[in-house]
């Protein structure tokens, strides 16, 4: 099964969301501005209850199939025990033959590569949690899956993303054609040990 177990940091655990934490996770996704401003804060608790029953269903689904770990997990901060933001896995869709690395070509096919994001409460960013969160969950990938290379993306005007990229190792790429315009900066990062 490919289940990713908690994993331990110096100052977080890299966890399974738990349906308790709807209102907290809701309260960081607010604070960033991800909530649906035209619904009310009960619909959009709702919501995001609904999705976290779906997220933790999903942890043993994928596994059973043995499908990637895609998902959201939950960031603790190991000193208080409060859910501080999410990291997690994602298919990323997207015509990365656009990028100078696989061939710089325009109205490139699409294709499909494993991807890595993160999103903490504005109270804990600038703090290198985001980078000591995502190290771990890279070297889980690389050196337990095997997996040969994870990319994660962010637009042109996110410079904290795109410096957490940085420190990751990732090599940053500019879109260099102006579709789709959602598509704009990637971050990718080989393993070596592959």
């Amino acid at each position: 099964m490919l289940n990713i177990p908690t994993l331990e940091t110096g100052r977080v655990l890299i966890r399974r969301f738990r349906l308790e934490d709807a209102e907290a996770y809701e309260a960081i996704n607010k604070a960033v501005g991800w909530s649906n401003t035209s619904r009310s804060e009960a619909d959009n608790l709702a919501a995001r209850r609904e999705w976290l029953e779906w997220t933790v269903r999903n942890y043993d689904g994928l596994a059973n199939l043995m499908q990637p770990p895609y998902g959201d997990r939950a960031i603790e901060l190991k000193a208080t025990g409060e859910l501080i933001g999410s990291v997690g896995l994602v298919p990323c869709f997207h015509p990365f033959d656009q990028l100078p690395t696989f061939g710089s070509i325009e109205n490139a096919l699409f294709s499909v590569e494993m991807g890595l994001f993160w999103v903490l409460s504005p109270d804990y960013q600038q703090q290198g949690l985001a980078t000591e969160t995502a190290q771990a969950l890279i070297g889980y990938m690389f050196h337990t899956l095997r997996l040969k290379r994870i990319v994660a993306t962010t637009d042109y005007d996110n410079l904290a993303s795109q410096g957490v990229m940085r420190k990751l190792g990732m090599r940053l790429e500019r879109n260099p054609f102006a579709k789709p315009p959602w598509f704009q900066v990637v971050g990718i990062l080989e393993n070596m040990a592959t």
